[in-house]
Order: structure tokens, then C-alpha cells, then sequence
């Protein structure tokens, strides 16, 4: 059993208990809540919530999480790997597009876990337990390029020490919609769970956490913009969110573009490009860069030649 402390803030002023706690719990929605309630797990000075009640600025609530059911450990599978770079301490492997990063309900087989185990046996971190292996940071099922996995504890906790100083390089490249106003910029906007949709993030002042993005322009195509962008943090769909914020979406991006998706393209064109961190085993930095795939310069292509007609 886990135990959460909750302090109600100024937005939740007056507001239902089940609405504040659900707000509050990142992996816990509404309905959980109000299950959690019913068995008496949620409580205010020691004495029980029910969804009805109303909560105040400056209240405590105290909320009684069930263990996680454990699931099964993760199995090898004969997957094939890009791998760009391995040595006795970690790998950098170039993930495609459709793959997710590790086993999750729905998707239990199949990831780059999966692929990993088979590829490195034993000798991958145990820290995130026995479904994450190895996993330092992760990129989005539908983004490709390149992730960093991390073959003994020691490595990841150094890895993990650099993603968190904002010393670790991710740079990115996409397609987004539209021209943006200016040529290089940075979005600097938190990022939180969205009210309504907890699958979802949002720009929001409410529980969320500073995000910043650096963005540079490449291209300008046909209603389109080629551009390259670095994370100075690596929050849940980062890049997405704040390209969206700004008014220009990341092509094919089915959950925060517009309603007509391009489905050519399968997903969000967004690549992770280049990676660079120091050596977490004598200190040498090392940087990485992958080609861009298949799909990407082929929407490029199409692109290009659709502006080069317009001008004709």
C-alpha cells in the first residue's frame, strides 16, 4: 500500500474531492478516485472523503494507493536491433517508428524491450524494474531516432543525473504545419495532464512541470515548415504539446493536430536525430546522429516538389 499526501492549492478552492484528487494523482482518473473513496482510502483529518464533498484551499488529503499488480516479466524476442553504438556500459539503438519503447497493457510483446533482452541478455539496469530495463528516457510509439539504454545501475544513474542537469543533448527533427514567425525561438510553456483527457497533455499552470523547447526553422515548403528542435527538459510529449501551443502541429500528429490527419505518414513525422552525453564511465562526451527514415524524407520529397510546382 502506498500512502499520498495531497495539499488542495487555490485552483481546487471549494471544488469536489473526487475532481481535486483526480487532478491531483497524475495516473489516477476520476472514476479511480471515486472507487478509492468508496473503500474509505481517501481521507481528510483522518476521517473519510466521499466525491461529494467539497474541498478548501490549504487542506490535506491523505489517499491510499493499492499496489500496482505486478505483471509478468518482460520476455526476449528476436527482434532486430539498428544499434549506432555499444560498448559495456550502454547502447544508443535507432528506434522505428510503430515500435513502443516497453510493455504496457495492450502491448506486452513486441517493444524494444523485448528486442533488448534478447540482444543483451542479463546485463541491461535493473533500476526501472523488471518491464523497463535498461530504459533511461523514452520517445513516443509513432516518434522514430534515437534512445539511450543504459546495460548496469551504475550507467543509469549517471545518464539519469545528466537528463535531469539539462546537460544531456536531444535534438529533434519534424514537419510541422504552417510558417512559424520567426526563425529560431523557444517555447517555454509547463505542461500538465489535460482536464479532460488524461491520455493527453496540455499547457497549463495547474500541477504541471517547466517545459522548454528550442525550435530553429530549416525549411520553409508548400504550408509546411522543415524544422529542428532541441529539449532543454524531456517532458511526456513535449515537442508535440508546445508545437501545438504555438499553432503549428506536428504533421500527421493524430492526438494534437487537426481533425484531417495525414495518414501516409503513420503518426507524428518526428524524428530524435542526434543524442550526446558524456561517457558515465570515463567522461568523454559522445554525439550521435541517424538518418532521417524512410517516411520522413519521402513526405520531404513530396513536399518540396509541391512547392516547386506552385512556383512554376
Amino acid at each position: 500500500m502506498q500512502k499520498k499526501l495531497l495539499v488542495i492549492g487555490a485552483e481546487h478552492q471549494d471544488a469536489r474531492a473526487d475532481l481535486a484528487v483526480s487532478e491531483l494523482l497524475e495516473d489516477v482518473t476520476r472514476s479511480g478516485v471515486q472507487k478509492l473513496m468508496l473503500s474509505s482510502a481517501v481521507m481528510r483529518g483522518g476521517r473519510p472523503l466521499s466525491k461529494n464533498d467539497r474541498v478548501a484551499e490549504g487542506d490535506t488529503i491523505e489517499v491510499l494507493l493499492p499496489d500496482p499488480a505486478p505483471m509478468e516479466q518482460a520476455e526476449p524476442e528476436n527482434i532486430p536491433l539498428d544499434i549506432v553504438y555499444e560498448d559495456d556500459d550502454l547502447l544508443v539503438v535507432n528506434k522505428p517508428k510503430g515500435m513502443v519503447v516497453h510493455p504496457a497493457p495492450g502491448n506486452y510483446d513486441k517493444t524494444l524491450v523485448n528486442a533488448l533482452l534478447y540482444h543483451c541478455g542479463d546485463s541491461l539496469s535493473g533500476i526501472n524494474g523488471v518491464i523497463r530495463p535498461g530504459i533511461v528516457h523514452r520517445i513516443d510509439k509513432d516518434t522514430s531516432g534515437l534512445l539511450i539504454v543504459a546495460k548496469n545501475d551504475f550507467s543509469h544513474q549517471n545518464l539519469a543525473a545528466q537528463i535531469k542537469a539539462h546537460s544531456f543533448t536531444r535534438e529533434y527533427e519534424a514537419v510541422v504545419y504552417g510558417h512559424l514567425r520567426e526563425e529560431s525561438g523557444t517555447v517555454e510553456a509547463p505542461l500538465g495532464r489535460h482536464p479532460n483527457d488524461r491520455k493527453k497533455m496540455t499547457v497549463t499552470e495547474k500541477n504541471s512541470r517547466h517545459a522548454i523547447t528550442h525550435y530553429q526553422v530549416l525549411e520553409e515548403l508548400r504550408g509546411f515548415s522543415y524544422v529542428r528542435l532541441r529539449l532543454e527538459t524531456g517532458r511526456t510529449h513535449q515537442i508535440r504539446v508546445h508545437m501545438a501551443y504555438l499553432g503549428h502541429p506536428v504533421a500527421g500528429d493524430v492526438v494534437y493536430g487537426p481533425k484531417k490527419v495525414i495518414t501516409s505518414l503513420g503518426g507524428q513525422c518526428l524524428h530524435a536525430r542526434t543524442i550526446g552525453f558524456c561517457h558515465p564511465r570515463d567522461g568523454r562526451y559522445i554525439e550521435l546522429t541517424s538518418p532521417l527514415p524512410p517516411y520522413f524524407t519521402a513526405f520531404l520529397t513530396r513536399l518540396r516538389n509541391e512547392s516547386a510546382s506552385s512556383y512554376q
